[in-house]
């Protein structure tokens, strides 16, 4: 792609979100808690995945998405045979949701501030992602599997746009540790290094 094109919509409105100074306020009342809470001593590195060599975050994401977009195939495809499969899975991914939290949180600690205020909305949509699977849950286990389906479809929607955040988070502006022996070599120097020999 031409350095000279014009970006994708969203690509505009995920950097004017870099620069929004409104959410400022919102940040600077958040990073003492979490820093507190979870970013700083063992809590801190666990969560961090110190003892992984990169960040746990994205592995705990991929649980929470896969069993979450796994209960809303079942919903469309499944038929209502499935409907118990597809609460199990919508529960699952409420379980795994608070880990994968706190290890968000403990990346969030440290990043700067422009990746603090696209965090902020990250964060934001995951907790509505979150309330909307919760009430797919409970609406289930009333009995009301269509209006459960219905809500996990919204929660798809709105945990998309997280989604879309935290990978620009992780893929564009490098947030999430990693062990300093990545850091080495040259990205493509390992693959190199082995054609070689």
């Amino acid at each position: 792609m031409s350095s000279t094109s014009r970006p994708p919509a969203i690509v505009r409105w995920t950097l004017r979100l870099e620069e929004a100074t409104a959410l400022d306020e919102a940040v600077h009342s958040l990073e003492a808690p979490i820093r507190s809470t979870f970013g700083t001593g063992a809590r801190a590195s666990l969560l961090r995945g110190d003892w992984l060599g990169h960040a746990v975050h994205p592995l705990l994401t991929d649980v929470v998405m896969g069993t979450w977009t796994s209960a809303s195939l079942l919903d469309i495809f499944g038929g209502p045979g499935s409907s118990a499969a597809a609460q199990k899975l919508v529960g699952a991914g409420l379980l795994a949701a608070g880990p994968t939290a706190w290890t968000g949180w403990a990346e969030w600690s440290e990043a700067g501030t422009r990746e603090k205020r696209v965090g902020v909305v990250h964060a934001t949509a995951n907790a509505v992602a979150i309330s909307a699977y919760a009430a797919s849950w409970v609406s289930r286990r009333r009995g009301r599997h269509g209006a459960g389906a219905a809500l996990a479809l919204a929660g798809a929607t709105v945990s998309g746009v997280g989604a879309y955040l935290g990978g620009h988070l992780a893929a564009a502006r490098k947030v999430g540790s990693r062990h300093d022996a990545y850091d080495d070599l040259p990205s493509g120097t390992h693959a190199e290094l082995r054609r070689a020999n």
